[in-house]
């Protein structure tokens, strides 16, 4: 009499290396795909983010400046009042607000190139010029 709960030789059989290997590579190109679409996607995102923290910045020296009657000589007079500043009604910004996306700090110029101020996120890359992610990101 055979036994009713014995399994069949065939049907016991296991995966061989190679359907483990092809498997493997598989899941890892899935998973590279998919990385590079979020990683992609993270860069996009602090592009954005930096040119809305440049507008933001942007109109917070502005309203220094109508406060003051003349333009923060550093953005760190939009955090602390200035010694030679009457009207100065701040804090206008926090200091950590002064750091793009990546990190770094942005770049403030008074007088600007063909505006009365310059404020210039780097991009991903740190580094003047550049294109996509690497691209500056100034005020207009």
């Amino acid at each position: 009499m055979k036994n009713s709960y014995a399994v069949p030789p065939r049907a016991q059989r296991g995966f061989s290396l190679v359907e483990i290997i092809v498997v493997v590579v598989l899941i890892g190109g899935i998973v590279a795909f998919a990385g590079s679409r979020i990683l992609g996607g993270s860069d996009r995102a602090n592009v954005r983010l930096a040119q809305s923290q440049i507008t933001t910045l942007a109109s917070k020296i502005d309203q220094f400046e109508m406060d003051v009657g003349r333009l923060p000589q550093t953005l760190d007079e939009l955090a602390t009042a200035p010694s030679n500043a009457s009207g100065w009604l701040g804090p206008y910004a926090r200091p950590e607000e002064f750091r793009d996306p990546w990190n770094t700090p942005f770049e403030y110029r008074v007088p600007g190139e063909n505006r009365p101020y310059d404020l210039i996120s780097y991009g991903a890359d740190r580094r003047p010029g550049g294109e996509s992610v690497n691209a500056d990101i100034r005020n207009d």
